[in-house]
């Protein structure tokens, strides 16, 4: 399964000719390539799976999917990983 994580984009430069981006995830920064969505702004929220800002959205919908994903986290805490 795949898993695309939200975040907001907190400083924009270029490496090498690649737009790149340090997005913060409620904490945690990691760089991330923007060469699929070149028009992201320092502020805007995007989408990240392994690496790469796949699209834009919505503060709201960040904040939305961030609580799906604590709710899940908590989830998995009280009843344990699922087997296999």
């Amino acid at each position: 399964m795949c898993l695309g994580v939200p975040g907001k984009i907190i400083e924009k430069y270029e490496r090498n000719g690649m737009p790149m981006a340090k997005v913060d995830f409620g904490g945690v920064v990691r760089e991330t390539c923007l060469a699929y969505v070149p028009e992201a702004q320092v502020g805007d929220y995007c989408i990240v799976h392994v690496g790469f800002a796949l699209n834009l959205v919505s503060e709201q919908e960040a904040q939305e999917t961030l609580a799906l994903l604590r709710q899940i986290a908590d989830l998995e805490s009280e009843l344990g990983p699922p087997p296999g």
